[in-house]
């Protein structure tokens, strides 16, 4: 095969891309993420050395190992030749490091550097998901990875606005050393794959104050869903930052700005609201880009995760910044606390048509855990009363499957008496529909972002406090999650740290976890996939 890999949801037949991926990677980009990957666990391996010898890491070489990471996720870097880049910045870090301290006792992997292009490419062959040849191992060791894939992207946020979290980078770097230890056990890893949902907790934890720190806490919001009769700017991905820079940059130009997807829940932050050209919200989730890309007419900014192939049509005014890269489109450079000019951008939308309509209205969010709070004794008197009967979490992630259809048909045959909480892209199948509200309520509750999953984790712990339940599952919260890509993962980890049981996962479960593997989830936890509306909603009684 040409390359391997089974990441994401919408892997080939539900076992693993091998000869391109759904996603649109080739195999030499592929493979090429392969050998970043595995260069980082080397790198990984050296930092966890280097503090166990009693000194420190500079924070520039903990950003370097998470922005990798980040690189990975699905529908991030298609850009072959970025990746080889990052190989080598890496291995050059490395190097240093090993150079500044002779001391270290390190495996062959933490040795490990070449540099010719060939050599390069032989060793990315050697060394993917497959290299692990025992299917438990590989199983965890793959379900770790992607948990700290999605934990880095959260702490990339954070560390965009300036905040970091030194034991965060500590565990995120022991837990990668630990995946190329053969000694490392099946017992030793799924207490590490428990450890990632943890650190996961914190992740989100930090991101959350960094965003509400800058921005204020998420307000009840109502936004726009149609648009303008100016030329517009649609920013699409998760970077608030990113956001901030290019809102303060175009202010008073005569162009609006446009959230996209997973950047909705922008339009409910306090500082946001300040700019009377943040216009709305325009499309759906990602996975949509290509007919909504094309409407909208104007430049789009890709600052994160979610891009996929690009069209021609559109080709010419789509622009990445950060960890996002696509061979031909125009990048915008700018490293953590240094400013990005938009200003390409900007004169381009100035040149454009205004975005065609594709809808009217407004959807409502911002129910993260600070207003949920503030909604507190309305929640509760409505539980008490029996006018809420459960809560239903329909957090994670959205994607291109039919069998997705479950999750809006589910939503719309829920008893009236449940009430969804959501956040990320998963909400898109469910958000625009007219479901009403219980009390003044709305039935769906939008806490924001994937991250934001964070705001039902306290939301639940709160209840618990409230009703002075024995245990956080004896609440009436049901979780039936959606995922497509490895912050999902992190954010599955994290609620199983938690000790949150009988989690519904779909649409189906992911390629990555081995039989046995499923086998202590499902006894563990009580962790089951999706079947069909009818039956789901008997379970929930």
């Amino acid at each position: 095969m040409s390359m391997f890999c089974f990441q994401c949801q919408e892997t080939m037949q539900n076992k693993g891309c091998t000869v391109t991926g759904i996603c649109g990677k080739k195999p030499d980009t592929a493979i090429m993420q392969d050998l970043l990957i595995y260069v980082t666990k080397c790198l990984s391996e050296v930092t966890t050395k280097i503090r166990a010898n009693g000194k420190s890491v500079d924070k520039n070489v903990n950003h370097i190992i998470t922005e990798n990471l980040f690189t990975t996720i699905t529908n991030a870097n298609f850009n072959t030749d970025n990746l080889r880049s990052r190989v080598i910045k890496t291995l050059d870090v490395k190097k240093q490091l090993i150079d500044d301290n002779t001391d270290l006792k390190l495996s062959e992997h933490g040795l490990w550097d070449e540099r010719d292009p060939s050599a390069m490419d032989s060793k990315a062959s050697l060394v993917g998901v497959l290299s692990t040849t025992d299917e438990d191992k590989r199983s965890l060791k793959e379900l770790i990875t992607y948990g700290i894939k999605g934990l880095s992207a959260y702490t990339h946020h954070a560390n965009v606005l300036l905040e970091d979290n030194e034991d965060l980078d500590i565990f995120l770097q022991e837990a990668l050393s630990k995946t190329i230890d053969e000694s490392m056990s099946v017992e030793d890893l799924i207490s590490l794959t428990l450890k990632t949902g943890e650190a996961g907790v914190g992740a989100m934890a930090l991101l959350d104050n960094a965003n509400t720190k800058y921005y204020g806490n998420p307000e009840i919001t109502k936004v726009n869903i149609g648009v303008g009769n100016r030329p517009g700017i649609l920013v699409s991905g998760h970077d608030l930052k990113d956001l901030e820079m290019l809102l303060e940059q175009s202010e008073g130009s005569g162009i609006d700005i446009y959230t996209h997807s997973e950047m909705l829940p922008a339009n409910a932050y306090p500082k946001f609201k300040k700019y009377a050209h943040l216009h709305g919200n325009y499309g759906n989730a990602w996975w949509k880009q290509k007919e909504e890309f094309e409407s909208f007419n104007g430049p789009i900014l890709m600052t994160t995760n979610c891009i996929v192939p690009p069209k021609d049509s559109y080709k010419d005014r789509i622009f990445t910044t950060g960890m996002v890269s696509y061979p031909g489109l125009k990048h915008i450079e700018g490293a953590i606390g240094e400013p990005k000019d938009f200003t390409e951008i900007i004169e381009l939308a100035k040149t454009c048509q205004p975005p065609a309509e594709i809808e009217t209205g407004e959807i409502i969010n911002g129910f993260a855990h600070n207003q949920v709070f503030e909604l507190a004794d309305s929640v509760v008197d409505a539980v008490k009363s029996g006018a809420i009967r459960k809560f239903i979490v329909m957090s994670g992630c959205d994607g291109r499957h039919k069998t997705r259809n479950y999750y809006t048909d589910f939503a719309e045959n829920l008893p009236k008496d449940i009430v969804i909480l959501t956040s990320g892209c998963a909400k898109y199948r469910y958000n625009k529909l007219k479901l009403g509200d219980i009390n003044g309520i709305p039935r769906v509750l939008d806490a924001g972002q994937c991250n934001d999953s964070y705001s039902w984790a306290i939301v639940a712990l709160k209840l618990k406090e409230i009703f002075n339940a024995a245990d956080i599952n004896d609440l009436p919260i049901e979780f039936n999650i959606a995922w497509y890509e490895q912050k999902a993962v992190t954010v599955l980890l994290a609620l199983l740290f938690l000790g949150i049981k009988n989690i519904h996962l779909g649409p189906t479960l992911p390629a990555f976890l081995s039989p046995n593997v499923v086998d202590v989830l499902v006894e563990k936890f009580g962790i089951s996939g999706i079947q069909d509306v009818e039956k789901d909603l008997i379970t929930l009684g």
